[in-house]
């Protein structure tokens, strides 16, 4: 049996996998000298400056092979590096001391033989399976599938450059620990921004309207002898400020934590969001609605996100339809929020995103935008549960 044609194609893109590589071996053979002369004028001060510059273009050579290995095993290969911010001094300093710098170095002469060796073994190899492949066709035998070597060494290939460029536990350690301190610093200002509107909440609104009724209950109990029927007024403009301020305490109560979401549950209360958004919304509730509460601060995160995304489609959006949906799968939740709008949604433009952002971000979650010019607008929302 001849090489089938999904074999032979097979091959062909492992062999262009392996040949490809040429110009790779031949940029790290050039890197091979230029990191370590790098290193050397920038421990006698001559070339500090540059190296932060070469550090940039070895990592970016370096994710060009990521990319490679990671597209033909099919899986991401992550990268992790100290980022070169900071003064002339700081970026030389944190360039040194990253490991991934040297993680990179050290792969450069791998990445001279190895691939400029699996490439020639390639030249070599094509026209002997060729020629193998094509007498045993012509014999009438079986195949001696020559070809199908070249998908081993493409994935030895590949497989020995993640081992050597994928981030340590360390590294992987030392990016979690910047992502919580980032998440963190976001959190405390959201918080701090949140403590912000309260205050200015309740002492331009609830405190003015407690003065208010301070100043008519004050002037009724002073016309209650002399003029009973305006004393009477008086108390009923107080009687109105009292239900006017009581709302709006309610108003500042529910920013806080909705107590609808203690009533009805998180279900109910995004069942409620959907018919005051003014536009039909699709909902898919059912993962929410098996009877297990989620804890307080992922069910409070939830309804503002949706809150936050179903404003934004009433206010801006100029959508005719939304959806909102709920999945959970390994201890994670998760919200897709979408609508029909003119899209063009962005972080920094008010609408409220970034603060999206920071509330998921300070519970550990993750957020996903995609908001291109002419729609549609899609927000992705993953929380841990618990369960």
């Amino acid at each position: 049996m001849v090489l089938s044609s999904s074999r032979f194609q097979r091959s062909w893109q492992a062999s262009c996998q392996l040949f490809f590589g040429v110009p790779v071996a031949m940029a790290a053979f050039l890197g091979c000298f230029a990191v370590p002369a790098g290193v050397f004028f920038t421990l006698v001060l001559v070339g500090a400056p540059a190296w932060p510059e070469i550090v940039r273009v070895l990592r970016r050579f370096a994710g060009y092979e990521r990319g490679r290995a990671g597209g033909w095993l099919g899986e991401p290969v992550p990268e992790v590096y100290l980022p070169l911010d900071g003064s002339p001094g700081d970026r030389v300093r944190l360039a040194l001391t990253d490991p991934g710098t040297w993680r990179d170095a050290l792969w450069l002469p791998y990445a001279t033989l190895s691939i400029l060796g699996f490439s020639v073994l390639v030249l070599v190899l094509w026209p002997v399976a060729l020629v193998v492949d094509g007498a045993a066709a012509v014999c009438g035998r079986r195949s001696a599938r020559v070809l199908p070597v070249f998908e081993s060494l493409a994935d030895a290939q590949a497989r020995w450059t993640v081992v050597l460029l994928r981030p340590s536990a360390s590294a992987k350690l030392g990016r979690r620990v910047a992502e919580l301190s980032e998440s963190r610093a976001g959190a405390m200002e959201s918080h701090s921004a949140e403590l912000r509107r309260i205050e200015r909440d309740l002492h331009d609104g609830v405190q003015a309207q407690l003065v208010a009724l301070s100043m008519r209950v004050g002037l009724a109990r002073q016309q209650v002898r002399s003029d009973p029927d305006a004393a009477t007024r008086w108390l009923d403009e107080a009687q109105e400020e009292i239900d006017a301020t009581l709302a709006a305490l309610r108003g500042i109560v529910r920013t806080v934590h909705p107590p609808v979401l203690t009533d009805r549950g998180l279900a109910g209360a995004v069942r409620t969001l959907g018919v005051s958004a003014g536009i039909p919304v699709e909902m898919n509730l059912a993962a929410v609605e098996d009877g297990h509460r989620l804890p307080a601060a992922v069910e409070a995160a939830v309804y503002f996100v949706i809150a936050e995304c179903l404003t934004n489609v009433r206010k801006h959006s100029g959508a005719t339809h939304a959806s909102v949906r709920f999945t959970r799968a390994g201890g994670s939740l998760r919200v897709v929020v979408t609508d029909d709008g003119r899209g063009g949604a962005g972080e920094h433009g008010g609408s409220g995103l970034l603060g999206i952002r920071r509330r998921v971000a300070a519970l550990d979650g993750t957020t996903e935008i995609s908001s291109p010019s002419g729609g549609p607008t899609r927000m992705k929302v993953e929380l841990p549960c618990g369960s």
